[in-house]
Formats: structure tokens, sequence, C-alpha cells
């Protein structure tokens, strides 16, 4: 499928999920943009690295010099996949493990807003956060988890560890965060 076909798809999936009366214009395109690039990001797997599905807790990865671009990470909720880019170019994929029902991952468009390489959960009994990039003020970030192969966090995106670790090195504060459903 192209990615014209995918980005279509994911386009008529938002129109169909009516979002909350109190959801801004601006909220809603941003959960639109997010989850085309998620669908547009599955045919790029695809394309880089072969029609392979990832068992829960791995990676894939692949050498892009710095000279392609900027990074930025897209999360598909409906995959369970996290996806980096350099510039236009997909340089790794990692299976994920998003909130659970009732305890969902917010979607839309974030940014690295403070990064720590051992963090401790404030809300949750002190649960480690390892390689964690924070995308919101509440707590939400991007850190190395328990990855069973379904949503089961309280909101954050759980990433395999040395994949949470590689990420921490490429990304920095200001790192866009697209995540769709």
């Amino acid at each position: 499928m192209s990615k014209l076909a995918y980005a279509l798809a994911a386009a008529a999936v938002c129109v169909f999920s009516i979002p909350p009366a109190s959801a801004s214009v601006e909220t809603v395109e941003a959960q639109m943009t997010a989850t085309s690039a998620a669908s547009i990001a599955r045919q790029d797997m695809y394309d880089a690295f072969g029609e392979t599905d990832l068992a829960p807790g791995k990676y894939l990865w692949r050498d892009v010099p710095a000279s392609a671009g900027a990074e930025r990470v897209v999360i598909g909720l409906s995959d369970q996949l996290a996806y980096l880019y350099r510039g236009n170019t997909l340089m790794a994929v990692a299976t994920i493990s998003s909130g659970e029902p009732g305890r969902d991952t917010p979607t839309g468009i974030f940014t690295v807003l403070n990064k720590k390489t051992m963090h401790r959960s404030k809300k949750y009994d002190d649960a480690p956060m390892p390689f964690a990039q924070f995308i919101d003020t509440y707590g939400i970030a991007l850190h190395a988890g328990h990855n069973p192969g379904h949503p089961a966090s309280h909101g954050c995106i759980r990433l395999p560890a040395k994949f949470a670790a590689k990420l921490y090195q490429v990304t920095e504060l200001g790192t866009p965060i697209l995540i769709g459903a």
C-alpha cells in the first residue's frame, strides 16, 4: 500500500472518531497529523526493514548519517510501535507498551521537555523510569520498561531497554514526538 493510501486511511479513521466537544480545532488537527504520521511510518518500516513483525521488547536500528536531518519520534498506538526518523529517513522501530484502558497515552504533537537518565515515579510507588524523556508536565514520558506487547502502562510509553538507551543518546530537548492512534 502506498504512503498516500496509508495517510488517507488514517485520515478516514480520524474523521469517524468523534473528538470530545471540548477538543479544540488545534487538538483535533494535531491528533489527525500524528495518526497520519503513524500510518505512514508503518509503510516506511516495511520499506526499510521488510515485512517483519517485531516480538515484544524487540527493535530494529540502522545507521543514518546525522546529515540526513533532525530526529523525530512517531508513536503508533494501534500497532504499539515507536518509529525514529532522522530527517525523512526511518532510522529505527521498536515495540512499545502504552497506557492501558482508562490510563490512555495522550495523542497529538509533543516535544521532549526534560530528560533524565534515571527517574523514579512520584505517582507510582517509586517505579524506575530509566532513560526518561518527558513530553508533558504531568509525568508522561518515553522510558525503558516492561514491554508485554500490549497497552499496560499508566500512560507512559514503555520502550525496550536497549532501544530506550540508544534513543536517549540521539534525541535532545525539543525533539518532536508525534503520538497517533
